[in-house]
């Protein structure tokens, strides 16, 4: 099994073409031999990582669609497990498992857009999280995680870590007192997401990374909320961001896969244990992630729009309860969203006044959002939360995590600012 160790993982140019990585100001640049432009993230997410010339002339990342790579010689798999192990990218494979070119383009790309040197692709964004700490932590190692993360995550963190020895403390999203403290001589590791789901709370980076840092533990922040185009955690000293691909960086809603970003001493050994554990995505998922984050740049700029405009209609509803969207003044993080973030996303959770069934009534009448357990798409969802997601959680443990039965999450897509509040509109009429 062939182990890479370079300084960035980007797909191998041909000579004289420019190779592109994006520095602390979004800026994509080039290697000083060759072009000189400098455009920002959003013509990143189109040629980042990519090579400028490819196979058969193709202007797209050809899917390579096998499992195996052959070798014309016995020296030249000699050359390639020797001359070139531990000092370049391979202009090559060996076998499926260990890597293909399609996957190995959308890892340089996000990882251009993160600004990160390493990205792994994995077969889902769950598998990205497990993997992760499995990976990271070991027998009596303690793990510190915040409690607003994705139930699934909570889930294997209390109920499947524990079985490996390993001991996890839970703390209150945004309690930057509490986190510190539970902070113990075996601590290797802080796990949170930002923004949160459902309820959009972030954390301030920074200063988890003063908590984290002078005490050699390592954080790890999932920011598939975010996205590289709204946050990047790794500007912060973070060490690793997870992202579930399937939502926003994919962006189309049929393929599955999830991330792991960050330095490259970090993900050596992730990526050791990824040929070996399995979790490998098909080229041809590859190719579809690759042609969704070629639009990510646009895709995120109108749900910010499209999240921050349904957010202001519906904080001024009389059948509204309440909203939680980083991008109004009365959200708990507003002023740090504000601060860190380049956009607020579109995710816009919410209550309905009243129970169940008026929540429920509500979003049947909808016409545009689909009821659907998903976000990042480019059509807009609504989600039932206390019943998708969390319909297998005890309800006195949903109501202590504030999934109450009226509440709704709203995940907005590409369509027209102005149509979807007239469905809101005549779907909360309906309610009269």
């Amino acid at each position: 099994m062939r182990i890479l160790q370079s300084r960035m993982r980007v797909f191998p140019s041909d000579a004289g073409e420019p190779q592109y990585s994006l520095d602390e100001n979004d800026n994509m640049t080039v290697d000083a031999n060759s072009r000189p432009p400098s455009p920002t993230l959003g013509t990143a997410t189109v040629h980042a990582g990519e090579r400028r010339f490819r196979a058969h002339n193709s202007l797209t990342v050809p899917i390579v669609q096998t499992a195996v790579y052959t070798f014309e010689s016995t020296a030249a798999l000699v050359n390639y497990t020797e001359e070139h192990m531990f000092w370049e990218e391979p202009e090559r494979e060996e076998y499926g498992r260990y890597g293909n070119p399609t996957v190995r383009a959308v890892e340089a790309k996000i990882a251009a857009l993160e600004g990160a040197e390493d990205a792994i692709l994995v077969s889902s964004g769950m598998a990205a999280v497990t993997a992760t700490l499995l990976l990271m932590l070991s027998h009596g190692d303690h793990l510190i995680l915040t409690d607003e993360c994705y139930y699934n995550t909570l889930l294997y963190c209390q109920n499947f870590l524990p079985r490996y020895g390993i001991e996890v403390t839970v703390t209150p999203h945004g309690d930057y007192a509490a986190l510190e403290a539970a902070i113990r001589p075996n601590t290797r590791l802080i796990f949170s997401e930002s923004p949160t789901n459902p309820f959009n709370h972030c954390i301030d980076l920074a200063r988890l990374v003063d908590i984290a840092k002078p005490r050699q533990i390592k954080t790890v922040i999932d920011t598939t909320f975010a996205t590289p185009v709204n946050l990047r955690a790794l500007d912060y000293g973070v060490d690793l961001v997870i992202h579930s691909v399937t939502k926003y960086l994919a962006g189309h809603n049929d393929v599955m896969a999830g991330a792991i970003v960050g330095s490259y001493d970090l993900t050596t050994r992730l990526r050791q244990a990824h040929s070996m554990l399995g979790y490998v995505v098909d080229p041809h998922a590859a190719y579809l992630i690759l042609r969704g984050i070629k639009t990510l740049a646009l895709r995120v700029a109108r749900q910010n729009a499209n999240g921050l405009a349904v957010a202001r209609y519906l904080a001024e509803q009389p059948q509204i309860r309440q909203v939680w969207y980083p991008g109004l003044a009365c959200h708990r993080d507003h002023a740090l969203a504000t601060a860190t973030m380049r956009g607020f996303g579109g995710v816009v959770s919410f209550e309905i006044e009243g129970d169940a069934a008026r929540a429920h009534c509500f979003m049947d009448a909808l016409t545009i959002p689909t009821i659907g357990p998903s976000l990042g798409g480019v059509e807009s969802m609504v989600s039932p939360l206390a019943l998708m997601g969390y319909a297998n959680v005890p309800p006195e443990d949903r109501a202590a995590m504030g999934i109450r039965d009226e509440l709704v999450r709203l995940c907005l897509g590409i369509e027209e600012a102005d149509d979807l509040i007239a469905d809101l509109k005549q779907a909360l009429e309906s309610l009269a």
